[in-house]
């Protein structure tokens, strides 16, 4: 049915909205990657290969992958209990809770770091215990995934805390009133339910661990092969003047952007079409 004449919106402020947001799009996004883009394979694809394939380059991506095999895991572990309990069970503190979860939202990454350091350094709360113990948390791997659990835990259950309030507890308790164990409704009725929203946060996850800079600059110590991730060896190839190489591993980050991007609008065309069978 067409809408009412006075409720549409004329022609020509609906392409001034539209062109005002692609202009804002290509001045924020396509400009800036087509720039890194550009200035990394201003040598050429032989220099560009060159680069990210140096040694120090292949270590920053292993390392970040690896953090990002970590941390990813346990946030997805986290945000499905923290959800769960949050939309399906009635309990003292859930308001602190869910407030909680929005933490790394209000404080700076760099802040967050700075924190571990606190807790953990040489001259922390805890720093002569782990010494003592021949412990390594800050400078070292674990004081990476540390500080990259802790600014990516909010996103898989910030996509999951609406829509598994919204679907409610009726057929798991249904579920369960034919018999079926805890974990049995667990995999076969709530997952499914929301497997498009663990799907779209463990993906949103995934890009910020990936990404991130200020929080694992501050633990990292920017150790070259050994503690530097993806972010920070640009900032280091940066520094040096080295900017075709720094440009190359930028690039690789970029192109994880646009993988993202493209995973996110499939999964939201999948859930849309499946949203639309079910009605």
């Amino acid at each position: 049915m067409a809408h009412p004449r006075h409720l549409s919106e004329p022609r020509l402020l609906q392409l001034l909205l539209i062109g005002i947001a692609l202009a804002y799009l290509g001045l924020m996004i396509f400009l800036p990657l087509g720039a890194v883009l550009v200035q990394a394979l201003q040598d050429g694809s032989g220099a560009w290969v060159a680069a990210v394939t140096e040694p120090d380059a292949l270590a920053a991506v292993r390392l970040t992958l690896l953090v990002a095999s970590i941390a990813v895991p346990l946030n997805l572990v986290f945000g499905v209990a923290a959800s769960w309990a949050i939309s399906k069970y009635e309990f003292r503190g859930k308001t602190l809770l869910v407030t909680l979860i929005e933490l790394p939202f209000s404080v700076s990454p760099v802040v967050s770091g700075l924190v571990f350091v606190l807790l953990f350094g040489a001259q922390g709360w805890f720093g002569e215990w782990l010494a003592s113990r021949d412990i390594e948390i800050i400078f070292a791997v674990p004081g990476l995934v540390l500080a990259t659990v802790f600014v990516t835990f909010p996103f898989v259950a910030r996509q999951l805390i609406p829509l598994m309030t919204m679907q409610g507890r009726e057929e798991e308790e249904a579920a369960l009133s034919l018999g079926a164990s805890g974990w049995q409704t667990f995999w076969r009725v709530t997952l499914p339910n929301i497997r498009f929203g663990v799907l779209y946060g463990v993906l949103l996850c995934n890009a910020r661990a990936m990404g991130e800079f200020g929080a694992v600059s501050v633990v990292s110590g920017h150790i070259r092969g050994e503690t530097n991730t993806m972010p920070l060896q640009v900032e280091v190839l940066y520094n040096e003047y080295n900017f075709v190489a720094a440009f190359a591993v930028a690039s690789l980050l970029a192109g994880l952007a646009l993988v993202t991007l493209l995973l996110k609008s499939f999964l939201e065309w999948r859930h849309g079409d499946e949203l639309a069978a079910r009605h």
